[in-house]
């Protein structure tokens, strides 16, 4: 008898871990990578936005489209308890005011509003350097696609990644440029464009969208309500040109500036340095101990910016307007 119990415990612990996905789990769960809207990380958000609503049920479109929430729900940052929502297949791109960039970790987060851990509502995410050409990031749902996920059921966090929506209301879905990296449509330190697609979530062969892995995205459907689909909240940034041309800080020392050839930087603490063009584009990306020349020989004459951010804290204590001469 002893000897059963034992291998039933066993067998209901292994159960029990196979349960669990291979990513990061909820918001209120030691591990997680969810970002609370209120984080010092974020120092931008979303000051413009194109929608194209999506049905309230892709299966029945007679009901029309969803109409809950305005273009200004998205804006601004999340949590003040207004959102857009997408419906069934329906996007929304973003805009800001100045481009996000290819940082150190986590470059931007987007938020949606479940009302806790477990019922979520999911979206594919994409950015472009121009409003046109846009790259979708690698994601992965390893949710069960034999039972299609009723209208009011669950999802496990652990078993979704870079899918907006992974995380309950105030906590933000982060994504990292640098899963982009490879791709020849769009420069990762320049990113103007952020776009949220809906997933649908439905497990219909005829509607069903899919993960990078091939595998249908199976998510709460129908929600045949205006409120229906993926709800935006908004999209916080952490890591942006702000184009801002005077120094705000005087952790380094920069000399000579202008220069010709090489420019000197005095670190009092180690320090990532960002050094841009006008454009906004990054150029070099290094990290600083203390003493050291950055090799300005190849730079075309004009201005350039150098950003400086902490490493412990990765919060930006620097900007210095560097001119390069002939």
């Amino acid at each position: 008898m002893r000897k059963f119990v034992i291998v039933l415990f066993a067998t209901v612990l292994v159960s029990l871990v196979s349960a669990q996905g291979s990513y990061a789990p909820n918001a209120d769960t030691p591990g997680t990578t969810a970002m609370h809207k209120d984080s010092s990380a974020f120092v931008a958000w979303a000051t413009g936005a194109t929608v194209e609503r999506g049905w309230q049920n892709i299966l029945d479109t007679t009901l029309g489209k969803t109409t809950v929430g305005s273009i200004s729900s998205a804006l601004g940052q999340a949590g003040d308890g207004s959102v857009i929502s997408l419906g069934d297949g329906g996007e929304i791109i973003l805009t800001f005011d100045y481009p996000v960039f290819n940082g150190v970790g986590v470059d931007f987060a987007v938020f949606e509003n479940g009302f806790d851990n477990n019922f979520l509502e999911l979206a594919f995410v994409e950015v472009s350097s121009n409003g046109v050409d846009f790259v979708r990031f690698p994601s992965h749902s390893e949710t069960q696609t034999t039972t299609q996920v009723g209208g009011f059921g669950t999802l496990d966090a652990t078993m979704i990644h870079n899918l907006a929506g992974k995380y309950k209301s105030k906590y933000g879905t982060p994504f990292d440029l640098e899963d982009l990296i490879d791709s020849s449509l769009v420069d990762i330190n320049n990113i103007t464009h952020i776009k949220i697609v809906d997933v649908v979530g439905s497990i219909n062969d005829s509607v069903a969208r899919y993960d990078s892995y091939g595998n249908k995205v199976n998510d709460p459907f129908p929600t045949p309500f205006p409120s229906g689909g993926f709800d935006l909240d908004g999209v916080g940034v952490v890591h942006q040109f702000v184009g801002v041309e005077e120094t705000i800080g005087n952790k380094i020392q920069f000399y000579p500036n202008p220069t010709v050839d090489y420019l000197n930087i005095i670190a009092k603490e180690e320090v990532w340095l960002d050094v841009f063009n006008n454009r906004g584009q990054r150029l070099k990306h290094l990290l600083i101990k203390q003493t050291q020349q950055l090799d300005f020989r190849n730079f075309a004459e004009g201005i350039y910016y150098v950003r400086v951010v902490d490493v412990k804290n990765n919060q930006l204590i620097q900007v210095e307007r560097v001119v390069k001469l002939k």
